[in-house]
């Protein structure tokens, strides 16, 4: 029984930054690719939308990488505004709109951050390209 408990204990602790970074690749989507009824919807780009959603963990990550380990050079500069540790399942639910806030103040300071081609994230974005040279998506 004690192992039982301790399994569940670990498996609940591992769970937290895993939702957050869940959490992060929504917030993204709906800020970047807003789609149904969400304002913005209708200026989305299908071929970014269908590019971004196919990348996927790789707006951050890198493909072949350890996911834990390994991030690209949008999600290295992500990583210096949003902590997973900060954004628990806890704190999504008790502060969705505070959560969201912070996350989209994130973005918009990434975005003025230059990508190693010497492009901002932002402008990359907006000419409906993925943000990271360095994702192994190509």
């Amino acid at each position: 029984m004690r192992r039982v408990f301790l399994v569940v204990m670990v498996a609940s602790l591992m769970a937290s930054p895993a939702m957050a970074i869940s959490h992060f690749k929504k917030v993204w989507a709906e800020h970047y690719t807003p789609t149904g009824d969400a304002p913005g919807a209708g200026d989305v780009d299908p071929e970014f939308l269908k590019t971004s959603r196919k990348a996927g963990c790789f707006l951050c990550h890198v493909k072949g990488e350890d996911k834990k380990k390994v991030r690209n050079e949008y999600g290295e500069a992500l990583h210096k505004f949003l902590k997973a540790e900060k954004f628990d399942k806890d704190r999504i639910k008790a502060e969705p709109e505070k959560v969201q806030e912070e996350i989209i103040a994130a973005y918009k300071k990434v975005e003025e951050m230059k990508s190693k081609d010497g492009k901002k994230f932002g402008e990359k974005i907006k000419a409906k390209e993925l943000p990271a040279t360095d994702a192994g998506l190509e």
